[in-house]
């Protein structure tokens, strides 16, 4: 189990990552999440005035978490533990305690308790170290690029102060390769290499967002080049090919696909092309978007324009006939065509409606009218005598039938919008009711 200080590691220097090696040594030098770690934010007050509390930082890749952690162990002179949830049991957190407890009864010394993915942690395993934390055994600090709301149980939550981590700004990414450039000690410096602004700025990018991914390729790059400057070829070759963050079944998963959706519902053809190129490139399987295509062109479209359902379901299986790249333009297509088209969701409302009423009220027969009489006893039972065959009324409608159950009222769900072919079926349902009103009043 790791347990020693993050800036004092055994392996020799230069065998160690030069990500792990420009680890900030100092709050001063932690660059980036100024909003929680500037002058006169909550946590850098707390961790300079040493009146800690249990937290967990929440983001993305490379923005700092681990980093903080031993930051604040450093500060307060605790004890630095650090548990990966990948890895780790209830054995490793029992074990963890136990020597904080140690270093407590011996000089009093704090302990940070450092769970790497703590959302990986089961519910037991989250209980298993709650009573160490309400006691005052371990600080708990919990690192996670998941949703804490969803991951973590209420316990946790309860006793540990959320904090969001936020994506690295490209300046704040040109800072860190600069000084990596720059530090004798524990970066490149010693080589004197030279890196062009203009290629700088290409890896800043390439990084998007990660301080570690933009460490890892300017360590790349450098070692490929054989002279005192760092290359085109050689910074090209590392950011080729880079994919951008996507996090397959991670919050920026989901938080891209509901951009996706929002752009489409909002009629944003432009940005709604831009999110589905954004997890085409980030790796998304194009049938899970052309899946979720098909579910906007009915709940955000519907009966609008009903051809948005078929332009969905001919892309869906276009990118199952023909695979990439074909279908994916057949899905961008759809995308920018549902987009374009009148918007309705009076399909997706009347859905929800009808199944809260079903799940909420009784089950009731089905009147004998509607029923189907194959047999001579269900002829003898009166199935489907007084039923009045539409195709033979005036207009092909029943006017004043009733459809609904006998013990259940009739009630209006669908009600289509003022736009597209909605508003033709919204008056064909007007003269229809017209008709209902007429016959029961018999005149």
């Amino acid at each position: 189990m790791p347990d020693n200080d993050l800036f004092s590691q055994d392996a020799p220097e230069l065998i160690r990552p030069l990500a792990d090696r420009m680890r900030p040594r100092t709050l001063d030098q932690f660059l980036g999440q100024a909003h929680i770690v500037g002058e006169g934010k909550p946590l850098r007050m707390a961790i300079e005035s040493d009146r800690l509390h249990s937290l967990i930082f929440w983001g993305p890749p490379g923005t700092g978490k681990t980093t903080l952690a031993s930051l604040i162990a450093h500060h307060s002179g605790a004890q630095f533990l650090s548990l990966s949830a990948v890895l780790s049991g209830v054995k490793d957190i029992r074990a963890a305690v136990d020597k904080a407890r140690e270093a407590q009864r011996q000089d009093g010394r704090k302990t940070v308790l450092f769970i790497d993915e703590v959302h990986r942690f089961n519910k037991a395993q989250q209980d298993a170290f709650l009573p160490h934390v309400e006691d005052g055994t371990v600080l708990f600090i919990g690192a996670t690029t998941e949703n804490p709301s969803f991951e973590l149980n209420n316990a946790l939550l309860s006793r540990a102060r959320t904090y969001v981590l936020k994506s690295l700004s490209p300046d704040d990414l040109e800072r860190i390769i600069d000084q990596a450039l720059g530090d004798s000690v524990h970066g490149l410096g010693k080589r004197g290499l030279q890196l062009e602004p203009e290629l700088r700025q290409l890896l800043a990018e390439a990084a998007d967002g990660d301080a570690r991914r933009a460490l890892n390729l300017l360590e790349i790059a450098a070692d490929l080049s054989t002279g005192a400057e760092i290359g085109r070829s050689a910074v090209e070759e590392v950011v080729g090919g880079n994919l951008r963050r996507f996090d397959k079944g991670g919050d920026a998963f989901y938080d891209q696909i509901s951009a996706l959706h929002k752009s489409v519902r909002g009629s944003a053809p432009d940005a709604s092309l831009y999110w589905f190129a954004r997890m085409i490139d980030g790796g998304c399987d194009p049938l899970y978007i052309a899946r979720r295509v098909v579910r906007m062109a009915s709940e955000d479209i519907g009966n609008a324009d009903p051809r948005a359902l078929s332009i969905a379901l001919n892309a869906w299986e276009t990118q199952e006939r023909l695979g990439s790249p074909e279908g994916e333009l057949a899905i961008a297509q759809a995308v920018l065509y549902l987009a374009c088209a009148p918007k309705s969701n009076a399909v997706y409302t009347a859905y929800k409606a009808v199944m809260q009423d079903i799940q909420e009220s009784g089950t009731h027969e089905i009147p004998v009218h509607l029923r189907n009489a194959p047999t001579r006893l269900m002829k003898e039972l009166g199935y489907g005598r007084a039923y009045r065959y539409a195709h033979d009324e005036p207009d092909a409608y029943a006017a004043g039938e009733n459809y609904f159950p006998e013990t259940l009222p009739a009630k209006r769900y669908y009600y289509p919008v003022e736009r597209g072919l909605e508003i033709k079926i919204a008056e064909k349902l007007e003269r229809l009711r017209a008709l209902d009103r007429q016959a029961k009043s018999g005149k």
